[in-house]
């Protein structure tokens, strides 16, 4: 495929991901996909979900069911660069919404993913992990924070 054919799966991915319908997300993503985030992040300890998901399904759920329950309101993503090479594109975005917790959520993103035939086959993606823990975790003590997901709001 060509640079602004993968730019464009890349754009229409991420449309399949704001609208929650399973079966576009699927879609957008090869039989054998993985996303890699980085360990502990606070996405990931909030929802007590991996930070290495691997297979559409995983994905799907973590889309469509977990991540909605975080990000509850006010979803907005607005690309800040988008690159290709070959069949890699980088993602540079920022995103912002309203936390379960009530708190406003607004961190920059990396993603790197590398596509098949016009299908997402492996992402990588890198944010700011401490900004990210501070607004969805905030001051609790590490013993805390491993019991499980932190989405209560705050008292």
């Amino acid at each position: 495929m060509t640079p602004e054919q993968n730019k464009r799966a890349v754009t229409e991915a991420w449309k399949a991901f704001a609208s929650r319908d399973a079966g576009r997300v699927r879609a957008a993503f090869t039989d054998d996909a993985e996303w890699l985030a980085p360990k502990d992040n606070a996405t990931g300890v909030a929802l007590g979900f991996t930070d290495h998901m691997i297979g559409p399904d995983t994905i799907v759920r973590f889309l469509v069911e977990e991540f909605p329950k975080l990000f509850v309101a006010d979803v907005s993503v607005d690309f800040t660069h988008l690159l290709c090479d070959g069949d890699t594109v980088v993602l540079e975005m920022r995103l912002q919404a309203t936390l379960a917790n009530g708190r406003h959520y607004d961190n920059d993103y990396c993603f790197i993913l590398e596509l098949r035939q016009g299908r997402i086959a492996r992402m990588r993606e890198y944010m700011d992990t401490q900004k990210g823990r501070r607004i969805v975790i905030g001051d609790l003590p590490a013993d805390l924070r491993s019991v499980g997901p932190a989405l209560a709001a705050p008292a």
